[in-house]
């Protein structure tokens, strides 16, 4: 999975380059918090598995997955299946727990929240990113974008603790995604496509770059790319 661990900015990947990035930097920056049995909820193709294996002090990886996913890998299977109400563990399973840009599918984030807190065990790790900004995506199935006052909500309902939440990238972060976007995705003619991917990639390059140290606080005006954090069970 080197597209998602060892990501070369390319003129193909423009548009998926800073999030992935950031999402490997950030879990890569937590893994000392994961051990024992991890859960990876909305797993996918679980292209961080390997890598969190080889790294960190997990022994066990259980990837878990909605029985209406999309499958983006024929030959990968989730080790488990759920119905979006209630996960097919028993209280107090994992050691640890991650969902990277999933919660933004879930129509009651809630539920899926409180069933993280109630099959991890005490003092749970429970690590999340979700996107900020993003085009739609898996129509109709992406229901919100969250600030980070919601996010932060949504976790003490559900009886989260201890809750960091940060943005993954600021204001020229956000022309650098954006612009990535429009390039990679937008409708216009593959040679116009070509050609301003061309032009793009060193601008994009520099506004991740001019990114790079900025300390994004969450006040009036400020744009972000997306969040990620930390949250623990009691």
């Amino acid at each position: 999975m080197a597209d998602f661990v060892d990501i070369k900015l390319t003129y193909n990947n423009l548009d998926t380059y800073y999030i992935r990035t950031s999402i490997f930097k950030y879990l890569n920056h937590h893994l000392p918090m994961f051990n024992g049995d991890l859960l990876d909820i909305g797993c996918g193709k679980m292209p961080y598995k390997h890598y969190i294996l080889d790294n960190s002090a997990v022994t066990k990886y259980v990837g878990l997955d909605i029985d209406t996913a999309i499958v983006y890998d024929q030959k990968i299977k989730p080790d488990f299946l759920w119905d979006g109400q209630v996960m097919p563990f028993e209280d107090n399973s994992f050691d640890c727990a991650f969902g990277t840009e999933v919660l933004e599918h879930c129509p009651n984030p809630e539920v899926i929240l409180k069933e993280v807190n109630r099959v991890l065990k005490p003092d749970g790790v429970f690590f999340f990113t979700v996107p900020f900004l993003w085009n739609l995506h898996e129509t109709p199935h992406d229901e919100y974008r969250y600030t980070p006052f919601a996010l932060k909500r949504h976790l003490e309902n559900s009886g989260f603790t201890s809750i960091q939440i940060n943005a993954t990238g600021g204001w020229h972060a956000s022309m650098a995604q954006m612009l990535g976007l429009w390039v990679r995705r937008s409708q216009i003619s593959q040679k116009k496509r070509k050609i301003l991917s061309y032009i793009l990639k060193p601008i994009i390059k520099y506004l991740i770059k001019l990114d790079k140290n900025i300390n994004v606080n969450f006040v009036d005006g400020q744009m972000i790319t997306g969040l990620y954090g930390i949250a623990k069970t009691k």
